[in-house]
């Protein structure tokens, strides 16, 4: 097995009347929230996405079927966890991750010390392993029409027994 490896996660949703703003583990005032079967946090999906990827653990539909009504509705914050654990039980500790969310509104900025904190204690690692950035698509295409949010993250995940974590 490699000692070091590197995963990357992508997401999207759509935005609606009707649901609330879920966006790294946290609630957002906004007048839309993200559709979907769980609930629909774009950046958290990401990242279970890149963790899954980085120890060639398929993906987050592949554990967690939106076909699978025991994830109707399903805190994305417990499905990070659970997948943390795949990553663990695999052999692989977290190294830090790197995410983007691409939104138009709300304003993301204010929200990132708390998405920080929130992913930082789900994934039982240093805050300063998480780093989080937004950007827009400048009013260019669905996202930049409000209509739907993207999320990248990168994750680099260690060998258990050959670094130490924190």
């Amino acid at each position: 097995m490699n000692k070091i490896r590197i995963g990357y996660g992508y997401d999207t949703h759509r935005l609606v009347e009707g649901r609330k703003l879920i966006i790294g583990g946290i609630e957002i005032p906004h007048i839309t929230g993200l559709l979907g079967h769980s609930d629909a946090d774009v950046l958290l999906h990401a990242i279970c996405d890149a963790l899954l990827g980085a120890a060639n653990l398929r993906d987050i539909g592949f554990h967690f079927p939106d076909t699978d009504p025991e994830y109707k509705g399903a805190d994305s914050l417990k499905l990070l966890k659970a997948t943390y654990q795949l990553v663990i039980k695999k052999g692989y500790v977290l190294g830090n991750i790197d995410c983007t969310v691409i939104a138009e509104r709300p304003k993301l900025n204010p929200h990132i010390p708390a998405m920080q904190a929130t992913i930082a204690e789900a994934l039982d690692t240093d805050i300063d392993n998480v780093s989080i950035k937004a950007t827009t698509h400048e009013r260019t295409d669905a996202v930049g029409r409000e209509e739907s949010m993207i999320a990248h993250a990168v994750a680099l995940v260690f060998r258990r027994n050959d670094y130490m974590r924190k």
